[in-house]
């Protein structure tokens, strides 16, 4: 079975929100919502992650940031937003989702991400993965 293949199955098996594979070995799995579980994937093992592959369950601008920063291969998402299309596009990952949106959107459906805006206008992912460390910080485990 391929990575993306079996990281699809986990995600959906075990009801989890995002899953790393690569060469056939599970290198990351998550049950947290929000950007916490691709963030600590490429905090804490971003030199394992190069040539992974990724089941996740929505794909942001800042998502899409950390995936390229840590040299993911290709990701299948459920839900993405259009500037994570663009970085994907531009940095080679393969991507593949469920559905489209321009941008990912709060809880509650009322307003963009906080995560979303955070990111726009970052380029530099360690900026980036600064920002989400402080909004994590300051959300105390509710990301």
């Amino acid at each position: 079975m391929k990575d993306l293949e079996l990281a699809e199955k986990i995600i959906e098996e075990k009801g989890l929100t995002l899953v790393v594979v690569k060469e056939g070995n599970i290198l990351f799995t998550s049950a947290d919502r929000g950007i916490k579980p691709i963030y600590t994937a490429v905090t804490d093992f971003k030199e394992g992650l190069e040539g992974s592959s990724v089941a996740d369950r929505v794909t942001g601008r800042a998502a899409a940031i950390l995936c390229k920063y840590g040299n993911i291969e290709e990701i299948h998402t459920d839900l993405i937003s259009d500037e994570a299309i663009k970085i994907f596009k531009k940095s080679g990952i393969k991507y593949f989702y469920e559905e489209y949106s321009q941008y990912i959107k709060n809880r509650d459906k009322t307003d963009m991400c906080p995560v979303e805006k955070l990111a726009y206008g970052v380029d530099d992912p360690q900026e980036l993965i600064q920002r989400i460390s402080e909004f994590i910080g300051s959300m105390k485990g509710e990301v």
